[in-house]
């Protein structure tokens, strides 16, 4: 990534924040962030970055969110309005240090509103990734592997949604804010999933988006560094992408974790997760962002696969289970017990799992269903179950890796 692309994700939400709060309307602002992000994107390479980026951003977004007031009769009396806010001296790029630019950061507050519980979960994730990220909806429409267009109709009905149930622009009470952040965490560890693992697509990775997650949630970590979770999610990623370069072949196939070169894994995120997480374990109370990170890091510190500690993270599963009503939970606690116990115990665990509708017709219980199986040594039920499971997919790296289990078995 460039420079310029660096900064100008990172000055995102602080521009939009300062237009919020100083004009309400986050459509409308958002709009006029993102026309300057792609001015800057154009001009800043070629002629060089302002002395103070942030206030030129500030100042170009606030023209183009004044023309598009004059520009629509219809809103006459918003232009008015704004005119009556904002003095004219404003719209002058002020020096570096300027006190009408205040140091604000209004990242944690874009996040709660993005995130908010009114707006439905594919427009939190695009919200998210287009008014905190920076992303232009182009990007965030490749990323999804949806027609932009689609991506744009999302994300006008999720600034609409903002307009119409008139959410402030303020970090929500603090008898709220425990289950907001929860909605935040839980919005970029989607980020961050289908960036590691895509639902769809001819790729197994979308390293853009892995990156974005991590970004996203290091700049959530400077804001709440005493939180547990926020410290336990930022470790899991950390400690997950640590294995991104030995999951595929050189030709893009899947490689299962028991088969990776763990030499190729990225010892400075895992030794980073390590410390994220001994450190939020040790200070704050027990989250399952940190249980999942705990278990990450007990396959991440492994020398070989032989060498895993099943036991532990199976108890650490039992604890997450009994925190998390989750089925994907409760399939990979199935796996741990498998390799406890044996494969029958975990084909048991696995009956309990299909029982849940939310679970019931996905691939991957389908997929553990014939690992499992394979194990056991049923070599005609894992063909059936793989290719069962190899149906179902929409990835096409895991269809391919499924079909060739099936076919090696068969």
């Amino acid at each position: 990534m460039s420079t310029v692309e660096d900064a100008l994700r990172e000055l995102a939400p602080h521009v939009l924040g300062v237009l919020v709060r100083r004009h309400g309307q986050f459509d409308a602002c958002e709009d006029a962030v993102q026309e300057a992000l792609l001015d800057a994107a154009v001009q800043w390479p070629e002629q060089g970055m302002p002395d103070n980026p942030r206030a030129w951003l500030v100042t170009v977004a606030t023209r183009r969110l004044i023309d598009q007031v004059r520009s629509e009769s219809a809103r006459r009396r918003r232009e008015e309005s704004a005119a009556a806010r904002v003095p004219a001296d404003e719209f002058v790029a002020p020096a570096p240090g300027d006190e009408r630019l205040p140091d604000q950061d209004d990242t944690l507050t874009l996040l709660f509103l993005c995130c908010h519980p009114a707006l439905s979960q594919p427009s939190q994730l695009a919200l998210t990734l287009r008014a905190v990220g920076g992303l232009t909806t182009a990007q965030i429409a490749a990323a999804f592997l949806v027609p932009e267009a689609t991506m744009a109709q999302r994300v006008s009905r999720a600034k609409q949604r903002i307009k119409a149930t008139g959410v402030p622009f303020t970090l929500p009470p603090e008898p709220e804010r425990a289950e907001r952040l929860r909605v935040v965490l839980h919005v970029l560890y989607l980020i961050f999933n289908e960036g590691y693992t895509a639902t769809s697509g001819p790729d197994l990775h979308r390293a853009e988006l892995t990156g974005e997650a991590i970004r996203l949630t290091r700049a959530l970590r400077r804001l709440l560094p005493g939180d547990g979770e926020v410290a336990g999610l930022l470790a899991l990623m950390l400690l997950t992408e640590a294995r991104r370069p030995a999951r595929t072949d050189a030709d893009g196939r899947l490689i299962p974790l028991a088969e990776q070169d763990r030499g190729l894994w990225d010892r400075d995120a895992i030794a980073e997760g390590v410390a994220l997480v001994t450190g939020a374990l040790s200070g704050s109370p027990l989250g399952p962002y940190q249980l999942q990170a705990a278990i990450a890091a007990v396959h991440d510190e492994s020398p070989t696969d032989a060498d895993t500690d099943w036991r532990q993270i199976l108890a650490l599963y039992g604890v997450l289970s009994g925190m998390a009503d989750n089925p994907v939970i409760r399939l990979n606690q199935a796996v741990a017990a498998a390799m406890v116990h044996g494969p029958r115990a975990g084909l048991d665990l696995l009956d309990e799992v299909a029982a849940d509708e939310r679970l019931s017709h996905h691939h991957r219980l389908a997929a553990v269903r014939a690992h499992l199986l394979e194990r056991a040594g049923e070599a005609e039920a894992a063909v059936t179950a793989y290719r069962e499971a190899a149906r179902r997919t929409t990835s096409l790296p895991e269809r391919r890796y499924l079909e060739e289990r099936a076919a090696k078995l068969a």
